[in-house]
């Protein structure tokens, strides 16, 4: 097996698009020795060797030993807002955030301000959503505090979006326990507020993919069916929202069962799902849900790829309608991330390399926290026989093969 030197060594000089020998001129290190590191043939290297590559590379020398894990905690300075805003409560002392009791957003307002941060959430606008939802979710706590009657059955509503936007923002972070506490919060929000069945419903998908995400597989499924039994459609029931969250839940129980190794389970409850989209005629985004008949063959794909069947994968791709509504970028970038996994299995490297870029263009900030993304990058970097050009090295910028 090759040594983390040999492997870190190689992948980070293809991915600068350098050659051996000009990362030993950069790095003033022989070529010889780097084509010794490389090959495996050299089992120590000195540290201040180390030292002059990695810094040539642009890379620490930790990460070019391999010592280091992937930054997952990366993004903690700037999530720290996000973190007070989601865990704060009047009910402890001093953790309260209801300082400024004078400006309170009216309710109209507040709800257009969460639309702007769910499309944000969507379009994988990252940066913008850290800065915007800490706010929001102080206003809508502050609104619920300030009213009664229906008026605070509104604000509640509104509070339960901004913390399922919470809980949505921390998973895409691989903060999981701050993304239960914010899903729990919009459940208990979303019984409280002016659409209690539906609300409640929404808000159970986003407790279930945080289930998912913690590897409670069993838990996850089980949950995800029985809320999807509340708001099952009718036999000619034609509501889109109601389709749709009954549809994300099941493909959420789906997903659970593949994953657990039930497969035969999965595309059971996968079929119940696309016979909704079929009867919903037309794809959606909103924040109730995203579904209709494209979405839910991309779920198709999906499955087939965690099945481990790239073929089946990449030609039940041929087959997926062409979007009759609205799907958001992030789905169609999520499905190419699959399809070019599945193609790199079969070695079909260019056809993978292409559907990166149309990954990367279709949602670029959001790729780039996507592990799926960033394994397949790797693989193609690992196993490029020749330098690939600039746009080649940028592609493996983006997808975080190196920093």
């Amino acid at each position: 097996m090759p040594e983390p030197l040999a492997e870190n060594l190689a992948r980070f000089r293809r991915a600068r698009d350098l050659s051996q020998e000009e990362l030993a001129a950069a790095a003033s290190v022989g070529v010889d020795t780097i084509g010794r590191i490389e090959r495996g043939e050299r089992h120590t290297t000195r540290p201040a060797t180390v030292a002059k590559l990695a810094q040539a590379l642009g890379v620490s020398p930790e990460t070019l030993l391999g010592l280091l894990p992937d930054n997952r905690g990366e993004h903690a300075a700037e999530v720290a807002q996000l973190r007070h805003a989601i865990t704060a409560s009047s009910e402890i002392p001093g953790l309260g955030d209801f300082t400024d009791t004078d400006e309170v957003s009216t309710p109209a307002t507040l709800g257009g301000t969460a639309h702007r941060a769910w499309q944000a959430y969507v379009d994988g606008r990252h940066a913008e959503l850290l800065h915007t939802l800490p706010i929001l979710l102080v206003d809508a706590r502050r609104l619920v505090h300030h009213t009664t009657g229906d008026d605070n059955a509104t604000a509640n509503r509104l509070l339960s979006t901004a913390y399922r936007l919470g809980a949505g923002l921390a998973g895409r972070l691989e903060l999981d326990d701050l993304a239960w506490t914010s899903a729990e919060r919009a459940l208990a929000a979303a019984r409280q507020s002016d659409a209690a069945e539906i609300e409640t419903a929404i808000s159970m998908r986003y407790l279930v993919w945080t289930l998912v995400r913690q590897g409670r597989l069993a838990d996850a499924e089980r949950v995800a069916v029985r809320a999807a039994e509340t708001v099952e459609p009718r036999m000619l029931d034609r509501d889109p929202a109601r389709a749709g969250i009954f549809g994300n839940l099941l493909f959420n129980a789906a997903s659970a069962a593949l994953r657990a190794g039930s497969g035969s389970r999965a595309n059971d409850l996968l079929a119940i799902a696309q016979a909704a989209a079929v009867r919903a005629g037309q794809d959606s985004a909103t924040e109730a849900a995203i579904f209709g008949p494209r979405v839910a063959a991309f779920q198709t794909v999906d499955h087939a790829v965690r099945l481990g069947d790239p073929e089946t994968a990449l030609r039940l791709a041929e087959r997926i309608p062409d979007a009759h509504g609205a799907v958001p970028a992030f789905w169609e970038a999520g499905h190419r991330l699959h399809l070019a996994s599945a193609a790199v299995q079969v070695r079909r490297d260019q056809i993978a390399l292409g559907l990166l870029v149309q990954a990367r263009d279709l949602a670029p900030d959001w790729v780039r926290r996507q592990p799926l993304g960033t394994n397949t990058m790797r693989t193609l970097v690992d196993r490029a026989s020749r330098r690939r050009g600039a746009s080649f090295a940028a592609l493996a910028r983006h997808y975080g093969v190196v920093s």
